[in-house]
């Protein structure tokens, strides 16, 4: 390692922190959660997360892009821009989503070079030197909560990277002080940057040093807006815009904030910009914020958290440092990495969108301003409806309560369809995935007890998804009772998961004293019999003729076929609203375990899915890497079998996550895979949100003090928990025997000691009775509401 690596490397250690703090009269347990997290975990394989610098839910996500030059598709591997195993570094994008199954964003692409050759162009990745990327080694990498670190080879730059919440901030030092610094800025660059992504885009010198520009693009959300500005350290000693294709005629973009006082400007489809500042005796920091508004909004975010680089990078750490601390972890190292950086990942999305002034850009492209709350987007919902916003419930109610539903309904308000989001991203709505699952995100939120939000317009918001007979069938569904294949694709998905949202729909009317609603959605909850097809004990397509379509093969997989990334193995396990009588359907108790044990262990050797970029993780036609499978390994609990539910949450831990780059073997999915582990790991898990119910399953942790907001903790501890004691042999909690299979939202938020004591052989006694089982809707008895979040 060369003398001015070395230093580099030292000064990116993070600082040391003192243990975790833990309750009163407990030992502290082990190091801070902050100094656990790898955010390198899930950027190899499929995992599709970045390693940049973000703060908790932060709206800039800025973090290095190794390739964008792919096709469409070939754009899957990069969706976040970062792949480990790519050998350049393209620049250093603003945006971008932890974990998506589909490729945006990567706005405002930067790249520092020092030297007198500056290209314009990122060149060929099997080309050093042909362009502006540059070669890098991991080794020369750091990467850390809120905190990106690596050596540009071949451009001769120490590249720092953090970030606050609406801002990000770059330092950049030459490895040679006689050597002039220069930054490339490529508005051509985007992540999925197909021809004629980018429609229009500008960039402007202001009389203060203060670069702005905006750009609008046509990608996975069909018309985005984006601005931006960049403030410098140093001053500029020079600059270039240019065109790199023939010029056009200005069509009318105001970029929005086009105006006379810039000292220069250019706007087209095709812009790159230099920026000189000669040679420097210290590193030149450049600081930047984006706003969906206007320039003026990035302009005012860029204010809105002054500092230089360690000050904002403090901050952040500080920021981190709390909403990691909710959970300090006892484990093997190689599990304590693993959760501490799924509770990392848990906390970057639904990420603030709107502008320090309450300013943001709906699904109606217009701008709205918020009152009382911060608006936020990057709502994969049908990914996180599962465990990702349950766990938000648990660890951020206030955010659950007074940002993300308020978020969910206002952008109803202004949806041209009336209708709550689906899959969208800084207020642009994609129509990407099914169901209307904003609707379990918002139920489960209120039934919790989480106030700060109007409940009558949050249910007006739910009843008119659910009725707007455009969208995916909803009309014949409401109708027939079921999604007909011959007139909707992905038939079968969308009627079992229409099923569900209905049942989080009653559920929250009846809470509210709306029966007639209440009534109207409990009988919808039970269409999924409509698509059960007793003869086959499957979930399958059925014709507008009421005929299940043939031929029939329940491990087919494909897309825009009868069922939504999956097939009938996964989906015929959808009914979380009433597992009780999905087990009858099956054939009872034993039919239902000998099903769950055939799907584990199909031999898929014949199979062939790599025509299906999703489908990763199989065990058996179990597939982890995709979410309609995580909650069927709880399923056993329901029909009396929970040791089974043990021994597959070990077999699914073990070969699904590594504290390595590839260590997850499907897309994170802003967060929901992560979340699923968390839950595990601490031997608990939301099968059904809105039901006020956690399924038991067994911990991976020897130990784990979780801090609930109302300032109670729950310690969980695993005693004897080692590969030789895998069962669960008895549960307490605060010293009373569990002996149900589930635990209750309530019991969990007032805190104490859940004690699990492990041994070598299953407890096949333990909670098997009937009336040990978790929630189903036709073996209800719980109340309609928790008590609140403390």
């Amino acid at each position: 390692m060369t003398a001015w690596l070395a230093v580099f490397a030292a000064a990116s250690l993070p600082a040391q922190s003192p243990p975790n703090q833990a309750p009163p009269n407990q030992a502290p347990i082990g190091p801070a959660t902050i100094d656990l997290v790898n955010p390198m975990i899930g950027t190899g394989g499929e995992g599709h997360t970045f390693p940049g610098a973000v703060a908790p839910f932060g709206m800039v996500q800025f973090s290095p892009d190794t390739d964008t030059s792919c096709v469409v598709r070939e754009c899957y591997s990069h969706a976040a821009g970062y792949r480990y195993a790519d050998p350049t570094i393209q620049g250093f994008s603003l945006t971008h989503f932890s974990g998506a199954g589909h490729s945006d964003l990567g706005d405002f692409l930067m790249m520092p070079v020092a030297g007198d050759d500056v290209p314009l162009a990122p060149g060929d990745p099997g080309k050093p030197g042909s362009g502006y990327r540059s070669r890098y080694d991991h080794a020369a990498e750091v990467a850390r909560p809120g905190y990106y670190a690596v050596v540009l080879k071949d451009r001769g730059v120490h590249a720092e990277l953090t970030a606050g919440t609406r801002i990000g901030v770059a330092r950049y030092r030459a490895a040679s002080r006689t050597q002039p610094m220069h930054l490339v800025l490529d508005l051509r660059s985007s992540l999925y940057n197909y021809p004629g992504k980018v429609l229009w885009s500008s960039v402007r010198l202001r009389p203060d040093g203060i670069v702005t520009g905006c750009r609008q693009t046509r990608g996975w959300a069909p018309d985005r807006t984006l601005c931006f500005a960049l403030r410098f350290s140093a001053p500029l000693t020079g600059h270039a815009f240019v065109s790199t294709e023939t010029d056009v005629t200005y069509k009318g973009f105001q970029g929005p904030g086009r105006g006379s006082d810039a000292v220069a400007e250019r706007a087209g489809r095709s812009l790159v910009a230099r920026f000189d500042f000669g040679p420097l005796d210290r590193a030149i920091e450049v600081t930047s914020a984006i706003s969906s508004v206007d320039e003026a909004g990035a302009i005012a975010n860029l204010a809105s958290e002054p500092g230089d680089f360690d000050a904002i990078r403090a901050k952040t750490r500080t920021a981190w440092r709390a909403a990691l601390d909710v959970l300090t972890i006892d484990a093997p190292a190689p599990m304590r990495t693993s959760v501490a950086t799924a509770l990392y990942h848990a906390l970057i999305a639904p990420a603030v969108a709107g502008d320090v002034d309450g300013r943001y850009r709906g699904p109606d492209n217009q701008i709205h301003r918020a009152d009382g709350f911060v608006f936020r987007s990057t709502f994969s919902l049908w990914d996180t409806f599962r465990a990702e916003h349950p766990l938000l419930t648990l660890i951020q109610p206030a955010s659950t309560s007074s940002d993300i539903v308020r978020s969910l309904v206002a952008s109803r308000d202004h949806s041209p369809d009336g209708i709550l989001p689906v899959w969208q991203f800084q207020g642009r709505e994609t129509w990407t995935m099914i169901g209307y699952h904003a609707a379990p995100v918002i139920a489960d939120a209120y039934l919790k007890g989480i106030g700060g939000f109007d409940a009558d317009a949050a249910l007006a918001a739910m009843e008119a998804s659910a009725t707007y007979a455009p969208y995916g069938g909803l009309g014949a569904y409401m109708t027939r009772g079921y999604v007909p294949i011959d007139r909707e694709p992905e038939a079968a998905s969308k009627t079992v998961e229409y099923a569900y949202d209905d049942w989080t729909i009653a559920r929250m009317a009846r809470a509210m004293g709306r029966t007639d609603i209440a009534a109207t959605f409990e009988k919808r909850a039970g269409n999924w019999r409509n698509s059960f097809d007793v003869r086959t004990g499957f979930i399958r397509a059925r014709k507008s003729d009421g005929a299940f379509r043939v031929p029939f093969d329940p491990t087919a997989i494909n897309y825009g076929s009868d069922y939504t990334e999956g097939n009938a193995w996964q989906y015929s396990w959808f009914v979380p609203q009433d597992q009780a009588a999905l087990v009858r359907a099956l054939g009872g108790e034993a039919a239902t375990i000998a099903k769950l044990d055939a799907m584990f262990e199909f031999d898929n050797s014949k199979l062939d899915y790599s025509h299906a970029e999703d489908i990763a993780g199989l065990i058996g036609q179990y597939i982890h890497g995709n979410e309609p499978s995580h909650h069927v390994a709880y399923l056993y609990s329901y029909a009396g079998a929970p040791w089974r539910t043990q021994a597959r949450l070990k077999q699914i831990v073990e070969s699904q996550y590594r504290p390595t780059p590839d260590g997850l073997s499907g897309n994170d999915d802003l967060g929901q895979m992560s979340a699923w582990l968390v839950f595990t790991a601490l031997g608990f898990y939301p099968v059904t949100p809105a039901s006020l119910e956690y399924v038991i399953g067994r911990p991976f942790v020897n130990r784990a003090v979780l801090a609930l907001p109302n300032g109670r903790h729950l310690t969980i501890i695993a005693d004897r928990l080692d590969d030789g004691h895998p069962y669960v042999g008895a549960v307490t909690l605060n010293g009373v025997p569990v002996t149900r299979a589930y635990l209750r939202h309530a019991e969990i938020m007032a805190g104490g000691e859940l004690r699990f004591t492990m041994q070598p052989g299953p407890n096949t006694a333990w909670a098997s009775r009937r009336a040990d089982r978790p929630y189903s809707s036709s073996t209800a008895r719980l109340p309609a509401r928790s008590a609140g979040p403390g």
